[in-house]
C-alpha cells in the first residue's frame, strides 16, 4: 500500500474530483482511505444517554483506493509512487514525476 496516514492526496474520480486532503485513516484489507473533510455522508442518530444528540450526523465515508493519488511534497502533483531500497537496506517511496523520495 502506498498512501499512508497523514499524506496529502488528491481525489480523481467521484463527487469530490480534483479536491485535495489530508488522510485520516486508512484500512488496507479493505483497499480504502478516509479523507479529512471529503467524501461526507449524512447519517441518522439516536440518542446514546446524555453523551449524543439525536438527529442527522455529516461523517466522512471511506474512497477506495484507486479513487485517490498522492501529492508529492516537492513537485506539488499528483503523482504515482514507486518503490526503491536504499543502501542501508530501507525501502523509500519516489515520485514517479520528479523523483524525489516522498518520506
Amino acid at each position: 500500500m502506498n498512501i499512508r496516514k497523514d499524506d496529502t492526496v488528491t481525489i480523481i474520480a467521484g463527487k469530490d474530483k480534483g479536491t485535495k486532503g489530508k488522510v485520516r485513516r486508512v484500512f488496507p484489507r479493505q483497499s480504502r482511505v478516509v479523507v479529512e473533510g471529503l467524501n461526507m455522508t449524512k447519517r441518522h442518530s439516536k440518542t446514546q444517554g446524555k453523551a449524543q444528540q439525536a438527529g442527522i450526523i455529516e461523517l466522512e465515508a471511506p474512497l477506495s483506493l484507486s479513487n485517490v493519488m498522492l501529492v508529492c511534497n516537492k513537485c506539488g502533483k499528483a503523482t504515482r509512487v514507486t518503490m526503491r531500497v536504499l543502501d542501508d537496506g530501507t525501502r523509500v517511496r519516489i515520485c514517479h514525476r520528479c523523483g524525489e523520495a516522498i518520506d
